[in-house]
């Protein structure tokens, strides 16, 4: 069996101390979706997605300078650098986690184990044993290119998703929106003192930051084709489950559309591709 200690990933530390808004600018710097958090006694994690569900809700009026990522981190799961891939799938789906730290006696943290790094582990060793089709989820959650940006994050809160197709009048798909799309927008709006909304030509009103979700912040001012990735990617249902990994992987995402007849029909993600492997081992 595969060991963790031939698939980890250096990993990449940030202090305790560090503000939310240095954490963003790191993950992005770094194309990276988590860092570890440096504490005086205990590691810690902090993930896109916990930084991405914090500013979903946050209704608070303070810049993102001066929110300290320990507002937020959380517990670190580690294992041992000699432990085997399949094992480590199962520590992640039974925690419902997306990474693990990685240690070495006497050594501390050595690496890190990311669903990226699992899918890269099925690109290598799983060719030629599912389709798209088999692992893919037939629906997927939509809204328009037109909606303000509150609508569509109370909309990712109230599915508890991390990506919103957008689409056109013509009820094309048009474009995605991820937390790496709100970090942008995050970073440029919550360390300024003052949002200037321009919703109404006739009108300039400056309010204080108030987050997504408030209803005088810059969510309620900016449209969701103003923030949204205006491409994504898409594989065919027929296809090897491999090529879309090698999307998911090439591409630094965590899902792909999946067409039927050349039509965006559902997404497959990285957990669908551990689950994959998870189910396979348990049926030898």
């Amino acid at each position: 069996m595969t060991q963790l200690r031939s698939i980890m990933k250096t990993p990449i530390f940030i202090e305790d101390t560090a503000s939310l808004s240095h954490a963003i600018s790191k993950m992005l710097k770094e194309n990276i979706s988590r860092l570890i958090i440096k504490g005086n006694e205990h590691h810690a994690i902090i993930t896109e997605k916990d930084i991405g569900l914090f500013l979903l809700g946050d209704e608070s009026e303070k810049n993102l300078d001066e929110i300290p990522v320990s507002q937020i981190m959380n517990r670190i799961t580690s294992v041992n650098d000699a432990m085997d891939v399949e094992t480590c799938i199962e520590i992640m789906l039974e925690r419902g986690i997306g990474s693990l730290a990685v240690t070495k006696s006497n050594e501390g943290i050595v690496g890190i184990i990311t669903k990226t790094d699992i899918a890269q582990y099925y690109i290598q060793e799983c060719a030629g044993k599912h389709t798209v089709g088999d692992l893919m989820t037939v629906t997927y959650i939509a809204m328009r290119d037109e909606d303000y940006l509150k609508d569509v994050v109370a909309k990712m809160i109230e599915e508890k998703i991390s990506r919103v197709f957008l689409k056109n009048e013509n009820n094309e798909p048009v474009g995605i929106m991820t937390f790496r799309d709100l970090f942008h927008v995050a970073l440029e709006q919550g360390n300024s003192d003052a949002v200037l909304d321009n919703s109404d030509d006739a009108i300039s009103v400056v309010f204080t930051r108030k987050g997504f979700l408030s209803e005088s912040g810059f969510g309620k001012t900016i449209k969701a084709k103003d923030v949204m990735t205006k491409t994504f990617e898409t594989v065919d249902f027929t296809e090897d489950l491999v090529v879309a990994c090698e999307s998911m992987v090439q591409n630094r995402i965590n899902g792909v559309g999946v067409r039927i007849n050349g039509k965006l029909a559902g997404v497959v993600s990285k957990t669908d591709i551990i689950k994959a492997i998870h189910v396979d081992n348990k049926s030898k």
